[in-house]
């Protein structure tokens, strides 16, 4: 199997999941050649393929769209696409960003998408892409990905907590975190289902429950470390970005649930997983 990233929080993860198979960070397959990605599938002839990185500078691909599309929306489609010639699953990891976030229902796997900034669009674009080609595939859209690895809320919040006792957090955006060893044991296991189940192809939800707001993401991380930090609640208008941010970013993971029999995940389990992972003091 072949993992594209090395690095990221999921393909961390992965790693320790899949200690067989080829992690090919930027040095082996640099995302911004998505034809280099093509050739690197069909010179190793994997089983199957996952893609876990992309480019996830949110506010970034703002002003580096074009460098984002290359990497969340070409590289993806030529992996997708050397995957249908040899007749392989390729599993790929997606964003709540390609919806608008409006309302507050779960979004479902067919809803019409709507992406507010350049990442998403980005996103979207190499979801289009993957499922144009065709093949066996599963786009697996997720949200709010933290984990002991890389840069994430979790440990933004616990640097801060640090130094201040007082904290302003964004209280009107609501959605699922999801721990990234989640989303890889997720993916492992899609991906062997797919090997003898193509028919399973499509796209798919996954996020951890339940659904939540950043102001009491940050709660709960405090309650946990033991931290006494005041979370006070701020409209997201009191906390401009250069991207904006979907309102709803709920999932409706139903059909991953019965296709492939996984669960949404408990994310304040997965939380202590990850903060006893820190080693933080408890």
């Amino acid at each position: 199997m072949i993992v594209f990233g090395s690095t990221g929080q999921v393909a961390s993860e992965l790693k320790m999941l899949l200690p067989d198979a080829v992690f090919l960070g930027r040095a082996q397959a640099d995302l911004n050649d998505p034809a280099a990605c093509f050739v690197a599938i069909m010179t190793a002839s994997p089983d199957a393929v996952i893609n876990a990185a992309a480019y996830t500078a949110v506010d970034k691909a703002e002003d580096e769209e074009d460098i984002a599309a290359l990497v969340n929306g070409e590289a993806p489609t030529q992996m997708a696409r050397a995957c249908a010639e040899l007749g392989i699953p390729f599993v790929h990891i997606s964003t709540d960003y390609v919806f608008d976030g409006s309302g507050e229902t779960p979004f479902a796997p067919d809803d019409p998408t709507a992406p507010l900034g350049a990442y998403g669009r980005t996103k979207l674009k190499g979801e289009d892409g993957v499922r144009a080609i065709g093949g066996t595939y599963a786009i697996l859209r997720t949200s709010w990905v933290f984990s002991a690895h890389g840069k994430n809320f979790v440990k933004t919040m616990l640097q801060i907590s640090e130094t201040q006792n007082s904290l302003t957090i964004v209280g009107d955006q609501i959605g699922g975190p999801t721990s990234a060893a989640a989303v890889a044991k997720a993916c492992v296991r899609m991906t062997h289902q797919l090997k003898t189940e193509p028919d399973k192809t499509g796209t798919y939800h996954f996020s951890g429950a339940p659904d939540t707001s950043w102001a009491d993401f940050a709660r709960e991380i405090f309650v946990q470390t033991n931290r006494s930090v005041d979370v006070s609640d701020i409209p997201t208008t009191a906390y401009p970005t250069p991207a904006k941010r979907p309102s709803n970013s709920r999932l409706d993971c139903t059909a991953t649930r019965e296709v492939f029999g996984i669960e949404r995940p408990a994310w304040t389990s997965d939380l202590t997983e990850t903060l006893n992972e820190l080693k933080v003091q408890l």
